[in-house]
């Protein structure tokens, strides 16, 4: 079955089936329209960013660069644990805001987005077409929609919600933000806390916030969101794989010889794959433990994502690709097709 795409939220037309065998091998992309690729962590995302950058060319040939969205490819070391690509993988292609940040560093959506924006504006000025690619999802829509501004808490309602338990902060945030509750994992301590000050400063669920920020216009309307869409069950396939890979390229000995060198940060040993392995370095697990570990918390990852994607479809015009059974050079067909 060949893949479905929408012109827009909501909307689907099935293309027609010789239309991936026509590939279109440069494209010269309509002014100012250029992709914000987004889609569940091991559903291709990386070499579509690839494969369009190689195709969107300014008039003289010269080909779009990658600007990543990822909250862990910033980091210098991480490479294995975050699918970082490989230069072979980024087959001569720029790739922009990997590898800015050391491990002990603590990197927000804010420090990105003040990079990303003027390197998007300087190639744009150039006529070379950005292709961003979504890794965090948050970035993202930080990125097409501006950041959410929630208000800061005082000083007084932060030592509060400081001095509670876990427990309790979820206790009291199920009461006074259901969907908040039941949106962050129970084990995400920083998130909880932050969405129970939002609601103790402003008497609003974060969540109510949040939803005004999605209604919001988008700020860049130039920008084509190109969604890849998975099966979930096609997508844990793929995730369990992907650990197994990695594993077997050497993301133990990579995570050990970090550990071992105390190179870890705050934020820097919060992801996923290394987290894991961490916990087994302490003592606190075994490795076969750690590594079903790896592959579960990329599932509920991925799950996350999906409420994610679901708050970006609404809310912008886009491409959506269906993309299990379908080669990466046909879903960029498709892209190019429909941005055309």
């Amino acid at each position: 079955m060949p893949p479905s795409v929408s012109d827009c939220a909501g909307s689907t037309s099935p293309a027609s089936a010789g239309e991936e065998s026509e590939h279109l091998d440069s494209f010269v992309p309509p002014a100012n329209r250029y992709p914000v690729i987004v889609g569940p962590t091991a559903g291709g995302k990386t070499a579509l960013g690839v494969e369009l950058a190689k195709r969107l060319r300014r008039a003289d040939g010269q080909p779009g660069q990658v600007v990543t969205a990822d909250a862990y490819q910033i980091y210098t070391d991480l490479n294995i644990g975050t699918a970082k690509p490989t230069l072979e993988e980024r087959a001569g292609i720029e790739h922009h805001l990997i590898d800015i940040a050391q491990l002990k560093d603590r990197f927000t959506v804010h420090d990105w987005l003040h990079r990303a924006d003027p390197i998007v504006e300087r190639l744009r000025t150039n006529d070379i077409t950005p292709v961003v690619v979504g890794g965090t999802n948050l970035y993202i829509k930080a990125f097409l929609d501006g950041l959410f501004e929630a208000p800061e808490p005082s000083d007084e309602i932060k030592q509060h919600v400081e001095g509670m338990t876990q427990p309790e902060r979820r206790e009291h945030l199920s009461k006074v933000d259901p969907e908040a509750h039941e949106r962050i994992d129970g084990a995400d301590i920083r998130r909880t806390k932050r969405a129970l000050e939002v609601y103790l400063q402003t008497a609003v669920p974060i969540t109510q916030l949040q939803a005004q920020w999605d209604r919001d216009k988008p700020t860049r309307p130039e920008a084509v969101l190109v969604g890849l869409d998975w099966p979930v069950e096609a997508i844990n396939a793929r995730i369990n794989l992907r650990v197994k890979l990695m594993i077997e390229q050497g993301l133990v000995e990579e995570a050990r010889a970090l550990f071992n060198a105390d190179a870890f940060g705050p934020q820097s040993r919060e992801a996923i794959g290394y987290k894991q392995l961490i916990a087994h370095f302490e003592g606190h697990c075994t490795l076969s433990e750690a590594i079903e570990r790896i592959k579960i918390d990329t599932r509920r990852f991925a799950k996350n994502q999906r409420t994610w994607l679901k708050r970006l479809r609404a809310h912008h015009t886009s491409i959506w690709v269906s993309a299990e059974g379908h080669d990466t050079a046909g879903i960029a067909d498709q892209v190019i097709k429909r941005m055309s």
